[in-house]
Formats: C-alpha cells, structure tokens, sequence
C-alpha cells in the first residue's frame, strides 16, 4: 500500500509566512510578513548558496534519539541539494543547541557566517508516534521566520516528516512553495538495450522509499499522476498493443480505459479536476486528440487533421492545452482550447519541439527540443517567447515539474550500444544539473503534487 500517511501540523507561536508567486526571470521573491535581511533571490542564472546552520534536532525522549539524527540529515539533504543552500557543518558551530527552549545566541552564529539557523527537536507520544517541533531563524535579524510549528507522524513516517520541514524551511526563506513532500512514478528499465524490461515505480522525489507498480512480462511507458496523486494514466502493451491504463496506487488495481478495441491509445493525461483525460488515439493512418469523460467512458475528438497529433498537456485552469503536432511538416507545439478548436503554434525556433509540459503555475511550457544532433529540455513562455534550453545531450526528453514549478526532471540516455537511460533534475534557470538517484535504469518520469 502506498497511501499517504496522516499528519498534524499545528503552530507553536505565529503563523506560516504566505509565499509569493516567481516571476520568471525578473521580480526577487521575498517573505510577505518578515522582510528582514534574510531573503533569498532565485531568478538569477548565478546564486550564491545561501549559509545555513542545522544543527542536529534534539531527542526528548530515548525512543526518539534514531529519528532525531536521520531527520535532520534529510532535511540538510533537501535543502543543500537545491543548489540555494550550503550547509555549515555541525564541527564549526560554537554554539551546541542542547535545549529546544533555550535562546538562541545569535553572536555564535555570526562568527561562523550562518545567515540561516534551523533548530528542531523530536520526541514521542503516548502512542509511540513522533513529535517533530521547529523553527527557522533570521541570524542577522536576530528573530524567527515565523513562529514554530509542530508535526506529528508515526515512526515508519519519519522521512515524510523530514520532507515537511524542509517544504517550511524552504518556503520561509524562498517565499516558494515547496516540493519535497513529493514522489515520482517513471518506468524502471533493466537488460540490455535490445531487450530492455520495464515496469512502473514509484519512488520518493530523492530516490528513496522505491515501490514497483507492474511487473516486467510487457512494456509500459508514460506515466501519469492524477491531480490528487492516488490514481496513475500510462500505455501498457499488456494486450500486446498500446492501450491506456489506469492505476490505483494505494490497492495496484489496474482498470484499462474504453476505446475501440482495433485503436492504438497513448499519451494520456489527466485534466486538473481529475475526472476527464485527454489523450492520442491511432485509427489506420491518423492519430488525433481525444478527451475522454472518466465516469462515463465518453470520449470526445478534439482534433481532426492528416498530422499526428500527441503529447497533450492541460493548463492549470483546465481551459487549454498544449500539445505537439507535424500539422506543419516539423515536429512542433500548439495551443488549442481545451474543448477542441483552432489551434496555434508557439515554437518558433530552429529543430523540433515535442513533449510538452504546462507548469503548475501556469506561466511556463517545458519541452524537449531536437536541433543539429542534440536534445534539450527548454521552457518557454506560453505565447513561445522567452524560449530558454536548460540541458543539452546525446537524447534529454520528457520533462516533467516540480510540484512548485522551480525544478524540471527529465529522462537522459547515454550513448552507444551500452548505454542506458536515468533521470536527471534541473533547476528553470539551467542551474543544479543532477542525476536522481535510482536503482536501475529509468526514464520516464512524473512528478506527483505535494502529499496530504
């Protein structure tokens, strides 16, 4: 079972610092209620890594003391591996924080130049469930980022919580939602490349806690979360040719879509309000864009050309889509009313453009784009200006956002007869290029939103 597991969250002193939208490569984001010092501008191509000190969180009780440890090691991990943080290590600190109560001596985080002060403490109920309290402090201010807040969760929860105090922490000094309370489903790949098995997973966003979803007898591609992040849409060839699934990911129920039985379906996706899908169907020669009523198994033709017509992405506000079509002679995008209509192009640079991708904030279309023997990730605006390429490689395709729409993950395969396919994550602006960490090939992959 994979569902999420119950949280309370509850305040100490004040209440969480509301955060503001991201301009896209011009306004410097700052904390709405608490504009002191302590702000951190991620528009710019070059950042600083801001110095913050987390000191391991205290054990209150001898059940705690295991927990303590590790989560304050995934929150430093969340944290330093977005490329905006640095973390000092604990060996520097002056002062050691043995009482979560005690004051904080801002004169000792100073002197070994912390802008940023996290500090936690971890203990267990009645029940034997985990209490996680925490602040965050503004060093050179000398005052807390909002007041201190309380989680809770069982013992098999720990790394869940973690993520939530970095999802605080982040959004505290960022003024950016987080997204680190987040998994990814993709298509894990093993064998060689001729003969590759893959199946579904799942995992946290950093590669941990890896569930399997299908077994490897038949060929599955494209994943897809629903809004929720309870159901997954994907092409199966169980039936030995492409057809949509869709998955329950707490019971791994599979229940495969109606469409006529001699059709090829793919590249499906979910609406936002999760009740319809829209998607590609092959009848003969022509493929077209179909949207596809859930409850009732109605599916609606929303294009009707000679070109091949795939890749369909919703806008947030449900009310378009973006998708890419050959309609003239390339490989390229458009945007059309989500009910079907007329449709325009919005690439407009040299190469070919295909998979796109709205952000959930609704201002950027990630892409993958094909140009003189070498694939990127882009973004661009959703009028196609601003076209910024992120990545460049052998074969970069399949962007998929960040629940906060700040980080791109992407699947990168290597050259030759050996190579293999991994994911990759990159920051908007082209910064903090890495790979995700996982235990075989993957490719494929779908970020969920943020967990409840």
């Amino acid at each position: 079972m994979i569902r999420p597991l119950p949280f309370r969250l509850t305040t100490l002193a004040g209440s969480l610092v509301c955060a503001l939208a991201l301009s896209f490569g011009t306004a410097s984001p700052m904390l709405a209620q608490d504009p002191g010092p302590l702000q951190l501008d991620i528009t710019r191509g070059v950042i600083e890594p801001l110095p913050l000190a987390i000191p391991d969180f205290i054990a209150e009780t001898p059940q705690a003391a295991e927990y303590a440890q590790q989560i304050s090691d995934v929150i430093a991990a969340d944290l330093v591996g977005t490329g905006l943080f640095r973390e000092i290590p604990p060996s520097a600190h002056i002062s050691k924080v043995t009482n979560f109560a005690s004051p904080v001596q801002y004169a000792d985080w100073k002197a070994i130049n912390a802008q940023g002060l996290v500090t936690g403490a971890v203990g267990t109920d009645a029940g034997g469930n985990l209490v996680v309290k925490f602040r965050v402090f503004d060093i050179y201010a000398e005052a807390p980022l909002g007041g201190g807040l309380q989680l809770g969760g069982s013992t098999a929860s720990w790394r869940r919580i973690a993520h939530k105090v970095s999802d605080v922490v982040y959004s505290r000094i960022t003024g950016e939602g987080g997204y680190f309370d987040s998994r990814v489903v993709f298509v894990s790949e093993t064998g060689p490349k001729n003969d590759r098995k893959k199946r579904l997973a799942v995992m946290d966003y950093d590669g941990a806690g890896l569930q399997y979803l299908t077994d490897d007898s038949y060929i599955v591609f494209a994943p897809r979360f629903s809004p929720t992040g309870d159901r997954v849409l994907y092409t199966s060839y169980e039936t030995g040719r492409p057809q949509i699934t869709m998955l329950d990911v707490g019971t791994v129920t599979r229940t495969r879509l109606p469409v006529p039985a001699e059709a090829v379906t793919f590249a499906p996706r979910f609406a936002p309000d999760g009740r319809s899908i829209v998607y590609s169907m092959s009848t003969g020669t022509n493929t077209d864009l179909y949207r596809m009523d859930i409850a009732s198994g109605q599916s609606t033709r929303l294009t009707n050309t000679p070109a091949i017509e795939t890749a369909p992405s919703f806008s947030p506000d449900g009310s378009q889509i973006v998708f890419e079509s050959d309609r003239s002679g390339t490989q390229q995008l458009y945007i059309m009313p989500a009910g079907g209509g007329e449709a325009r192009r919005i690439s407009n640079g040299k190469g070919r453009y295909g998979t796109p991708i709205w952000s959930p904030r609704g201002d950027l279309i990630a892409f993958t784009k094909q140009n003189e023997g070498r694939f990127h990730i882009g973004v661009m605006r959703t009028d196609g200006s601003e076209e910024r390429l992120l990545t460049a490689s052998f074969l970069d395709e399949g962007p998929s956002w960040a629940p906060n729409g700040r980080v791109i993950m992407f699947t990168r395969e290597s050259q030759g007869a050996g190579g293999a396919s991994a994911l990759y994550s990159v920051d908007i602006s082209g910064r903090n290029l890495k790979r995700v960490p996982t235990n075989a090939g993957a490719s494929d992959p779908a970020w969920s939103p943020l967990l409840k």
